[in-house]
């Protein structure tokens, strides 16, 4: 198990370019399988969760390509289904969470798919239903083989229908979505997610020969074709981790140029960091952050405490709560941090409270932090990552700690963020992996 030593308290400077986002990357990976034809994907992050989807399709004889830096080229005209009963392939999928967005590319094309109850980050119950009643709905049958603990669907063709949603799922979206394009006549899905993830999925399937309509909204209305064609398409900038360098900068008091973040699809993540009395100034494509010795929450109209909390899309990201969290600790004055929608998110908190933070975990869903602003700062610890959102938010506490910090278990954090260390270390970090 790797390691990070943190030597804490160091201003960063100079300009930083956000990788490509990590959540689109596996939806669109999973996308080639749509088609026999090939299709390019640029600014693909090199980070160990999408590499492992890469190695899946791989081993089920999609031909892969790199093709440069981030750019790779898929194949997928003689899938090896059979693979798909191996104890390999459970093996490599159960470890990886956004492998059960392959399920709907290959129920539409081949009729079949197996898939075992996915991992992922430790973050709480994080329910499958949204995927496996919306592709129900389009005529698959579902098995559990409770030995096994696979899934195992079948369908001789999919049919259009309409379905209302239950909850927004990002990837219960995208994996019906991608079934549905092959369906026979029209699909209509409301409540479906429209993050800006699941709108450049659609408009990939669009350029592919996918009649979806509605794209931005959670209204799709989808008219299905008989085949999809190759396409080439360009992920966006990960706005998670534009959020996180706007923490990073903020927290170490440092002025910060963040290169090319797709702004106008960020949403209201800059607006929710100049709550926390962050300046955060749109230059063009990129995003500037002048040197902080202090910053303020805001209080909202009636003097009352200010509230962060996550929603579905154009609402504030999940992703982003525990780095929202961590840097209010450094402000000036007090937050409630509402995580509604991962039990598990904030149980962080008591890592930073030994830090010096003062902290209020009321239930597992919300945590008021008192902002001391920097007249405290926070202390190095030891620490042990416990998911890839945490992680970070760690990573940020120790390096605007003083003294030196350990964070263990940081495969976590490479699993969402490429060579986060040496990145950081090249405008000022003093960070080492052991």
């Amino acid at each position: 198990m790797s390691s990070f030593v943190i030597e804490g308290g160091h201003r960063l400077s100079g300009e930083i370019t956000p990788q490509g986002a990590k959540n689109e990357a596996l939806e669109v990976i999973c996308a080639v399988l749509l088609t026999p034809e090939k299709v390019v994907i640029h600014n693909i992050p090199d980070i160990l969760d999408v590499n492992n989807l890469i190695q899946l399709l791989r081993d089920m004889q999609v031909k892969v390509e790199r093709l440069g830096v981030n750019t790779y080229s898929f194949q997928a005209d003689e899938v090896n289904l059979d693979y798909l009963q191996t104890e390999d392939f459970l093996r490599r999928s159960t470890s990886l969470r956004g492998s059960v967005m392959i399920v709907g590319p290959l129920v539409a094309r081949f009729g079949k798919a197996l898939l075992p109850k996915p991992g992922g980050d430790k973050i709480g119950r994080r329910r499958l239903d949204t995927h496996f009643v919306g592709i129900q709905k389009l005529g698959a049958s579902f098995s559990y083989d409770a030995t096994r603990q696979v899934y195992e669907v079948q369908a001789q063709k999919l049919k259009g229908t309409y379905m209302l949603l239950d909850e927004a799922s990002i990837t219960g979206t995208a994996n019906i979505l991608m079934a549905s394009v092959l369906a026979e006549g029209t699909t209509t899905i409301y409540n479906a997610a429209c993050e800006p993830y699941l709108q450049q999925l659609s408009k990939m399937l669009n350029r592919m020969g996918a009649h979806i309509t509605g794209v931005g909204s959670n209204l799709l209305t989808i008219e299905g074709v008989s085949a999809l064609h190759g396409t080439e398409h360009t992920i966006l900038p990960d706005m998670i981790e534009v959020g996180s360098f706007i923490g990073m900068a903020a927290m170490t008091a440092s002025e910060l140029l963040i290169k090319e973040t797709a702004y106008n699809m960020l949403g209201i993540i800059p607006e929710s960091f100049r709550r926390l009395g962050i300046t955060v100034e749109q230059r063009g494509d990129d995003i500037y952050i002048p040197t902080h010795e202090s910053y303020e929450i805001e209080t909202f109209i009636d003097g009352s405490i200010m509230t962060i909390a996550d929603a579905p899309w154009p609402g504030l990201t999940p992703d982003l709560l525990s780095v929202f969290l961590v840097v209010a600790t450094q402000a000036v004055g007090s937050v409630l941090i509402h995580q509604k929608m991962f039990e598990s998110r904030l149980f962080f908190v008591d890592k930073l409270i030994d830090m010096g933070a003062q902290i209020i975990l009321c239930d597992p869903h919300r945590a008021t932090v008192i902002g001391l602003g920097h007249r405290f700062n926070l202390r190095a610890s030891n620490m042990v990552s416990p998911d890839i959102r945490a992680g970070i938010a760690l990573l940020i506490a120790a390096m605007s700690a003083e003294g030196t910090s350990t964070i263990h278990n940081i495969d976590q954090i490479d699993r969402g963020y490429q060579n986060i260390d040496k990145r950081l270390n090249q405008i000022g970090a003093r960070i080492t992996r052991i």
